[in-house]
């Protein structure tokens, strides 16, 4: 009986044995083995770092698979660096799309660097389009301010026609041949023409010595008050100061000026330079006649550039007037483009005397009357 119950345990274990050996071959329910630990080990290494080596086939698997994921995934954030870099011309995108794309082809198949470099990657496309619209920005910036500047260069040239930065020796008509003269109180030299009987300057007087012709203290300008304005288009002059008030006085007692009328003898020398004068109202008359009259003198008499909306003249005869502008009597510059005047030695009442006018949109030129303050260019004829 001990015999029986002794084998009835030996089977009882066996079975058991077997049991055991049976759940040990379903590998659901199986311990972790160190093959196996080590593995996983390995695949987490790799996923992680790429530190350590891969053993096991499953492991290489699994590799290869994330490597190959790894570069599909590179190749898209590369393409996506090089596209959104090929809409600029930047260098900096470019630059860092080539960094991107080398880093990627180098660097091992682990998930995190795949992760770290599309991230690189990304940074190198936001950069690119940051860059493109700064660049974009700079572009519109420049368009702009070029056409600013176009707009602004034909506003001036195209319907001004005038410039102070033209040098006068521009304006004088290059198929006339001129006479010159030497002022011999500051030895400067002006051209001469001869029209008819009358030889005029061809420039507008720039005689500004106050110390020695005190009539020119406080009535004399250059315009806008530049210096180098009187180098090309003379001075400015009130007609108390084109006569030569003081010396009119001086010599022959004669008070002449704003709010005061006198008798001016026949030839009027006024400012001008020793052996000239300043015409008188019928020696311009005679000057118009010369050239077909009033109504054509304008044209004839104004110089080929200069004048506003293309108002210039054909400088036929060579008087080549300038349109200089004036000076009101409270201190303001205007109309430099647009009019010329020159005074006369005729008085017309206490408060004004008579200028030659010349506008840009007239064909004729006219003698008017004007405030006797006001500052207009001096033409001189010789005696």
């Amino acid at each position: 009986m001990a015999l029986k119950k002794s084998k009835s345990i030996i089977a009882l274990a066996i079975s058991c044995l077997l049991l055991l050996v049976a759940c040990d071959d379903d590998g659901s329910s199986s311990p972790v083995s160190p093959s196996d630990s080590e593995e996983s080990s390995s695949s987490v290494a790799t996923a992680n770092s790429s530190s350590s080596a891969v053993k096991g086939s499953s492991s290489s698997t699994d590799s290869a698979k994330s490597s190959s994921s790894v570069k599909k995934e590179s190749s898209s954030s590369v393409a996506t660096a090089n596209s959104s870099s090929s809409a600029v011309k930047g260098s900096s995108s470019s630059t860092d799309s080539a960094k991107s794309s080398s880093s990627v082809t180098l660097s091992s198949s682990s998930s995190d660097i795949s992760v770290v470099e599309k991230s690189s990657s990304s940074d190198a496309t936001a950069n690119s389009s940051s860059s493109a619209v700064e660049e974009s920005s700079s572009s519109t910036d420049s368009s702009n301010s070029s056409s600013s500047d176009s707009g602004e260069s034909s506003s001036s040239t195209g319907e001004a026609g005038w410039s102070w930065d033209v040098p006068k020796e521009s304006r004088f008509n290059p198929d006339i041949t001129y006479g010159t003269m030497t002022d011999s109180r500051d030895k400067k030299v002006y051209k001469t023409v001869k029209i008819g009987g009358q030889t005029w300057m061809a420039e507008n007087l720039n005689y500004a010595d106050s110390a020695t012709t005190p009539s020119l203290l406080n009535r004399s300008w250059c315009y806008n008050n530049d210096s180098a304005n009187c180098a090309v288009a003379g001075r400015l002059y009130t007609w108390a100061a084109a006569i030569d008030s003081a010396q009119l006085y001086k010599d022959k007692s004669i008070d002449c000026g704003y709010h005061k009328t006198c008798a001016l003898p026949d030839t009027v020398y006024g400012i001008c330079p020793p052996g000239w004068h300043l015409p008188t109202r019928a020696e311009w008359d005679t000057l118009f006649t010369e050239v077909d009259g009033k109504s054509t003198a304008g044209k004839i008499l104004k110089s080929q550039t200069g004048w506003y909306k293309n108002g210039n003249g054909t400088d036929d005869v060579g008087f080549s007037a300038l349109p200089a502008g004036e000076r009101f009597y409270y201190g303001h510059f205007d109309y430099d483009g647009y009019h010329a005047y020159f005074w006369s030695a005729t008085e017309e009442d206490d408060n004004h005397a008579f200028d030659m006018h010349l506008f840009y949109s007239y064909a004729d030129a006219g003698l008017y009357s004007h405030y006797k303050h006001y500052g207009y260019s001096v033409r001189c004829l010789q005696n």
